[in-house]
């Protein structure tokens, strides 16, 4: 490609996909450290142009360092972007709960009728919802944020708050044309100004999400209320409440009691695609003869299949469940993180 073109190109970007350019090109752990300066709106925007830059050529890299360092550099290799780049880089920057929330954001445009809904206090939404059925009620809070999800929630009757999240759970994508009349109705209730959206999907993720940020004893009702008359869908979103990489989260002391439970050969398969937080947190939890174990049988193992992975971490995820239901072990704190994630 001629030089002219690439200038051409770069000349042609704005300064937030130069500056998302940039940020690819440093990699993920100095692109953390400029992103920590930025504030909300910043963070988006730059966010959103990241997952669009899936590939930034050599010449390109040289004329966008060229233009923010005014000398000529010279990048040795290409280098990619896209969706992996930018959850990579914000979640060393602001955390995995918070940087969710925000790639969740910028993958769907935003609507600025729809955002005045989102925009209202718990209690208004409860007033402007507590009518409507469940299916409708679901479809709102796959947009709030889990923390205002629960808000709404806890407002609401248990049997409603159980229908809700199971229909949060199974939900898939809305039709535009549906989502338009919905929110055109409840608009209207506040402005009658017309209304454009798009669709969302709900899921797994997002109910446990919710679950996850209500008070302790209302979540357990709630999924005990659920599994009676779902007991697959019940046991789904309990096991997306707490996963393998949540082990890091967990105290010392009740980490240690959760491993003195676990198969050690459950532990080297599980860790095997595990990060290393999670790896360094468990092997801390054990003895220095249990650890050398481990890593022992880590060095042994071969290519695993994921099934086979996955099904050693439900094992030990099991374990720390029935900890906490006998009450040796208070996973209540997870709770805490995941708020704070989300309100920080």
């Amino acid at each position: 490609m001629e030089a002219a073109t690439i200038q051409e190109q770069c000349a042609a970007m704005t300064k937030i996909q130069k500056l998302a350019a940039l940020l690819i090109i440093l990699g993920p752990d100095s692109a953390a450290q400029l992103l920590k300066n930025l504030n909300q709106e910043e963070l988006e925007a730059v966010s959103s142009e990241m997952t669009l830059l899936t590939y930034i050529s050599q010449e390109m890299q040289q004329e966008i360092l060229a233009e923010f360092t005014e000398v000529a550099v010279t990048a040795s290799t290409a280098v990619t972007g896209g969706p992996a780049f930018a959850k990579n880089a914000l979640e060393k920057s602001i955390g995995a709960a918070k940087a969710s929330d925000i790639l969740r954001r910028v993958s769907t445009p935003t609507v600025p009728e729809m955002q005045s809904l989102l925009e209202l206090e718990p209690a208004e939404l409860y007033t402007l919802l507590k009518q409507e059925q469940p299916q409708t009620i679901a479809l709102i809070i796959s947009y709030l944020t889990p923390d205002k999800s629960s808000q709404l929630l806890a407002m609401l009757t248990p049997s409603a708050r159980e229908q809700i999240v199971e229909r949060l759970a199974t939900m898939g994508p809305t039709p535009v044309e549906v989502l338009e009349r919905i929110v055109k109705v409840l608009n209207s209730r506040k402005s009658p100004k017309p209304v454009r959206s798009l669709g969302r999907t709900g899921g797994l993720k997002s109910a446990a999400a919710v679950l996850n940020m209500l008070d302790r004893n209302l979540s357990q009702s709630l999924l005990l209320g659920l599994e009676r008359h779902n007991p697959q869908l019940g046991q789904e979103i309990r096991q997306k409440m707490f996963t393998f990489e949540d082990l890091a989260l967990l105290g010392p002391a009740a980490l240690q009691r959760v491993m003195r439970d676990v198969d050690m050969r459950d532990l080297a398969v599980a860790l095997k695609t595990a990060s290393v937080k999670v790896r360094n947190c468990a092997l801390a939890a054990l003895s220095k003869r249990a650890a050398g174990t481990v890593n022992e049988e880590l060095a042994m193992l071969g290519p695993l299949k994921r099934r086979e992975i996955e099904a050693a971490q439900a094992r030990i995820l099991q374990i720390a469940r029935q900890l906490e239901g006998g009450g040796e072990i208070d996973l209540n704190n997870l709770r805490d993180f995941y708020r704070n994630e989300l309100l920080v």
